[in-house]
């Protein structure tokens, strides 16, 4: 199964189109990092925030946008999950949550895609529930899915359009996310093999954000 998985990412790439370089994905972590810094870097301000990166997608984002930041912050992650249905409505399961206390604290949630929005919709307002001053969205990419989204990110990276992307964090059948730039995988490619693993995308998969 392994091999299966390993010639199928290769296969996928091989026929994906690349619709971001390496240089638009630097030149859009630096854009969010620019709006950050606006926001967090004066001097007199002693508002520092807490940082959480949303595991896993987030991490390349992540670890590329805090080398930026020029203002004191603290750092952890989050870790949550859907069960039952993967596109809406399934159940929302945290796995990790804040170590900080985020009780009276400005919050920045950094992920690396804003899809169809309901998981970070529900993580902005657990953390509102949980005490948190404010909760301010960061994400290296918005796709435009043409309709409305339960949440708006606060900064964005850059936008997407409406198709299975991967690089920089964001993956398929778990591969990818080490491509410094982004590729658009073609629809038919991903429901090509016979009869795949529950586990595997199909054309109607939605990344959990």
């Amino acid at each position: 199964m392994q091999d299966y998985h390993h010639d199928r990412a290769r296969a996928l790439l091989a026929n994906a189109t690349q619709i971001v370089t390496p240089e638009e994905v630097l030149a859009a972590v630096a854009r969010v990092a620019a709006q950050l810094n606006t926001r967090f870097g004066h001097p007199e301000d002693k508002d520092f925030p807490l940082v959480l990166g949303v595991m896993g997608g987030a991490v390349v984002f992540t670890g590329h946008l805090l080398p930026q930041l020029d203002f004191p912050l603290e750092f952890d992650y989050i870790h949550v999950s859907r069960y039952g249905d993967a596109d809406r409505g399934g159940q929302i399961v945290w796995k990790v949550i804040p170590r900080q206390d985020v009780a009276g604290r400005t919050i920045v949630v950094v992920d690396d895609i804003l899809d169809e929005g309901e998981t970070l919709a529900h993580v902005k307002q657990r953390l509102l529930d949980m005490g948190a001053a404010e909760v301010i969205v960061a994400v290296f990419a918005d796709k435009d899915i043409k309709r409305a989204k339960p949440i708006k990110a606060d900064l964005i990276g850059l936008t997407l359009p409406n198709e299975f992307v991967v690089g920089f964090g964001m993956d398929v059948y778990n591969y990818w996310r080490n491509l410094p730039g982004l590729w658009s995988i073609h629809p038919d490619d991903l429901s090509a093999a016979n009869e795949p693993p529950p586990a595997f995308p199909t054309p109607d998969a939605k990344r959990l954000d």
